[in-house]
């Protein structure tokens, strides 16, 4: 199967079956934008384009830290997930304790506060939490906030990790007052819960991608058991749900953007405050052309925005997936960028540049041929 890609954008495509056992046909296409410095200007796709990504991205070892980014060729995801990688950066680059962040685009707006270095100052007899350190900057990932796994106990055995973000810190269920005298709390809290003891739950705060394994994702992954076995296996199970597939944390989805949607920044770049709109127009037209020269246009949607406000860097990611009767090989080829009418139009040009006539449908034959070979007049 061939890719034609007439755009500027990179493009790729795969293969995935359903948990109906049904195989679909997957095709990505991701543009890399610059953030624009001034509210009116609009994103400008740059000379350098970030590739598809074919495995997720940590920062860390896999199981000890969040994915940076996730591969690129999900089957389908039912929303858009926003996601952002970057710092805090403190008001004009003066050394804070708190700082408030948030976050919109279009119709999401999530905020957090973040906190300077602080550990718990426990005894016997008392329970506190020191001072924070001043800083200017801070990584918002999910180590700085709430979770993690509990080490405190002798047996390992009883060690606990918090499920809804094993890689964060502030979670010591099992600590007594001298076990937790010197653990660190995290740098993300919500605005109206602030975190205050290591025993209870809080919610993680983060911009980032949730792990696949997570409490809040896996929920949606099925069930893996006997019943799978003898009756659905190698097929995804019959409750899979195609929400697993989003990454994002659920405040941080939104519908399928279409285009012109306001993105506002808060002290999450040394702008302090910045905004623009995503790119006007988000119009993809993906064309599948099957050997027998039919063809099927695939809904192209915009699932997937990233926002890294340090490199001025917004990346957006188009899918659009096609079931196939039977395997890709009944599949030719696939153009990113051009409809159906721009395809039969494109053809009927080469052929004509071929010497070679293109008629859209019998009737138009029979007109042309009349014209073209009148009859004798005896036969008139």
């Amino acid at each position: 199967m061939e890719l034609v890609n007439k755009t500027r954008l990179v493009g790729g495509y795969t293969t995935s079956t359903d948990k109906t056992g049904r195989e679909w046909l997957v095709v990505v296409a991701k543009g890399t934008y610059g953030i624009p410095d001034h509210p009116g200007h609009a994103p400008r796709l740059l000379e350098q384009q970030a590739p598809l990504i074919m495995a997720d991205v940590f920062p860390g070892e896999p199981s000890e830290s969040a994915a940076l980014y996730e591969n690129d060729f999900a089957l389908h995801k039912p929303r858009c997930d926003v996601l952002l990688n970057g710092h805090c950066h403190a008001p004009n680059g003066e050394l804070a304790t708190e700082v408030n962040v948030a976050l919109k685009v279009g119709t999401l707006v999530k905020a957090f506060k973040v906190i300077g270095a602080r550990i718990y100052e426990d005894s016997a007899l008392s329970h506190s939490i020191s001072k924070p350190v001043p800083f200017t900057t801070m990584p918002i990932t999910y180590a700085q906030a709430f979770g993690g796994v509990d080490r405190t106990h002798a047996d390992p055995a009883k060690h606990k990790w918090y499920p809804w973000n094993p890689v964060g810190a502030g979670f010591y269920p099992a600590a007594n007052s001298a076990q937790t005298n010197g653990l660190p709390l995290p740098n993300t809290e919500e605005l109206e819960r602030p975190v205050t003891a290591p025993h209870e739950h809080y919610k993680p705060m983060a911009f980032g991608p949730i792990g696949r394994a997570w409490r809040q994702r896996i929920q949606w992954a099925g069930t893996y058991d006997q019943a799978w076995l003898d009756h659905q296996f190698p097929f995804l199970p019959e409750d899979f749900d195609l929400r697993y597939f989003q990454c994002a944390p659920e405040d941080q989805q939104i519908d399928y953007p279409r285009g012109g949607e306001e993105v506002a920044l808060l002290n999450l770049s040394d702008k302090g405050r910045s905004a623009f709109r995503l790119p006007a127009n988000l119009k993809l037209a993906v064309l599948v052309v099957f050997h027998d020269d039919s063809t099927r246009e695939a809904a192209a949607v915009v699932d997937t925005v990233i926002l890294e406000p340090d490199a001025n860097r917004l990346t957006l990611t188009w899918r659009a997936s096609s079931p196939l009767g039977r395997n890709i090989k009944e599949v030719a080829k696939v153009i990113v960028g051009q409809t159906a009418d721009q395809f039969e139009q494109a053809k009927a040009n080469e052929e004509r540049m071929r010497g070679k006539q293109h008629f859209k449908s019998l009737a138009q034959l029979i007109a042309w041929t009349k014209e073209a070979y009148p009859p004798a007049e005896e036969e008139i």
